[in-house]
């Protein structure tokens, strides 16, 4: 058998393997979760008054639930450790992510956990200033690890070719991880949402992945979207979960963390398109407020906004999968085109 061939079917192999493991793995997480009462905690809010009066109803609905996706994946990292055909363990390709999706995973679910039991600012959990220096602390051990041990400082600029930037790769790249983790946090707001869009930008990667030919890579990213449509399959409205910071801020890392190692970070802004907008929303809305005393949208996410306008949640959802789908899409035509052309 061709050996690309052979690749194929083994990332596909790890995907389907990956649903059906996390399928398995919900009754234990959602027993856990209903056990020690780890509900989403709504509360009436000054600052979102909106926000508080469209989602007051899902106040109770157990959270956490991201520890699936995360979990999954390294439940299988280490149930094929040692098997001939679909392990995934790379040095060069997956060491790195792996320790990503689960350091930011635990990071996640401490921060998940402290606003269950009600402890932090704000009602619980960390404000985002804490998050911003403690995901900060993640990206600057990444950068560097990158910039020095692997002394990676190319760029790749569509249809322009790859460009040295010197050390410009550290800054550079903290931002691409902090940005990914709080864009997609940022659209975590409904259910099915976040998800859905993840789902998509994984599958573009794992394509990318595997164009390059990047198969343990490709592998680690297929197992991530079997664990995703799992965990949408109950996360799907109305959600008997939702994903929390585990799972956010641990897809949200990895993603980036997964384009800096395909050199693709320029395409993000079309793989992660409703991440992109869902936090630029929240940077003019900000700006607006500080500048001219008004806002553009009447809540933000931007997902929110059309919620307040009338939009029910699946239609917004929904749409904002289409969206997602089309600009993968162009992402992918562009990643082609830019290697062939």
């Amino acid at each position: 058998m061709d050996f690309s061939v052979l690749q194929a079917v083994k990332v596909f192999s790890v995907s389907i393997i990956s649903f059906l493991a996390a399928l398995l793995f919900v009754p234990v997480i959602t027993k856990i979760l209903f056990k020690y009462q780890a509900n989403k905690q709504i509360r009436t809010s000054e600052r979102a008054p909106i926000f508080s009066q469209l989602h007051q109803k899902k106040s109770g609905t157990p959270t956490a639930g991201g520890v699936i996706i995360w979990g999954t994946v390294i439940l299988l990292v280490i149930i094929f450790w040692f098997h001939p055909l679909l392990n995934f363990v790379d040095r060069a390709q997956t060491y790195l992510p792996i320790a990503t999706i689960l350091i930011a995973g635990i990071l996640g679910l401490c921060d998940d956990i402290l606003g269950i039991l009600k402890i932090g600012p704000h009602g619980g959990g960390l404000s985002v200033r804490h998050k911003l220096a403690l995901y900060t602390f993640v990206a600057f051990i990444g950068a560097v690890w990158f910039y020095y041990r692997l002394g990676w400082d190319v760029l790749n600029v569509p249809f322009w070719g790859n460009v040295s930037i010197g050390w410009l790769y550290i800054p550079f790249f903290m931002f691409i991880i902090i940005a990914s983790a709080f864009s997609v946090n940022e659209t975590d707001g409904l259910d099915g949402l976040a998800g859905g869009v993840m789902l998509f930008a994984f599958s573009a990667l794992t394509v990318v992945a595997f164009a390059l030919g990047r198969f343990s890579l490709a592998s680690f990213s297929a197992a991530i979207v079997g664990s995703l449509l799992a965990f949408l399959w109950f996360n799907i409205y109305p959600a008997k979960f939702f994903m929390g910071d585990t799972g956010a801020m641990a897809l949200g890392i990895t993603l980036g963390v997964m384009a800096m190692l395909t050199n693709t970070a320029l395409f993000l802004p079309f793989f992660a398109f409703i991440p992109v907008m869902e936090s630029l929303s929240v940077i003019v809305q900000l700006t607006s407020k500080k500048l001219f005393g008004r806002k553009i949208f009447l809540s933000t996410p931007i997902h929110h906004h059309f919620e307040a306008i009338g939009w029910p949640e699946s239609q917004i959802t929904m749409r904002f999968w289409i969206v997602s789908v089309v600009t993968t899409m162009i992402g992918l035509i562009l990643f082609f085109l830019n290697r062939f052309l």
